[in-house]
């Protein structure tokens, strides 16, 4: 299969590439599958482009968040686990929804609102950490570690 993309053109994948979300993203429910592009050379998943295979213009970058806050802890319940075909948590992978800026370390991320993976059969959802104290917006210059690693450059 092929899916035409503004700004990496023809992108050839398979349907097991595909997350899939059947409930949609929220405010993209129209969209329920997402094929991930990785953002550097390495093949490293910590930063993914999601790109809509039902909209093309439908988009975003994503990270894991544990790459930013090692101590985050996404509690899910038992419904959303039995979902997405787990026993544990930590079966399953995390991202979060990046808003890009001019300065990246003005960029925010949405810690409340994680979208889990099932990486085996790659089913996904988005879901609403209700009691975490996480916010829908953290600047990612706050996370200490990369601070420290602009003042080291």
């Amino acid at each position: 299969m092929q899916l035409q993309t503004k700004d990496y053109g023809v992108i050839d994948y398979e349907e097991k590439d595909l997350f899939h979300f059947s409930d949609g993203l929220f405010g993209f429910s129209q969209v329920q599958h997402y094929l991930p592009l990785c953002l550097n050379e390495e093949e490293d998943s910590t930063v993914l482009l999601l790109h809509g295979v039902e909209d093309p213009n439908v988009a975003f970058v994503v990270i894991n968040p544990f790459a930013l806050d090692p101590d985050y802890t996404p509690s899910l319940t038992e419904e959303e686990l039995s979902y997405l075909g787990v026993k544990t948590a930590e079966e399953l992978s995390y991202y979060v929804t990046c808003i890009l800026q001019d300065d990246y370390l003005s960029n925010t991320v949405n810690l409340k609102c994680p979208l889990v993976i099932n990486p085996e059969n790659h089913k996904g959802m988005q879901v609403i950490l209700e009691s975490s104290g996480y916010d829908y917006k953290h600047k990612l210059g706050s996370f200490t570690h990369l601070q420290a690693e602009k003042a080291a450059v």
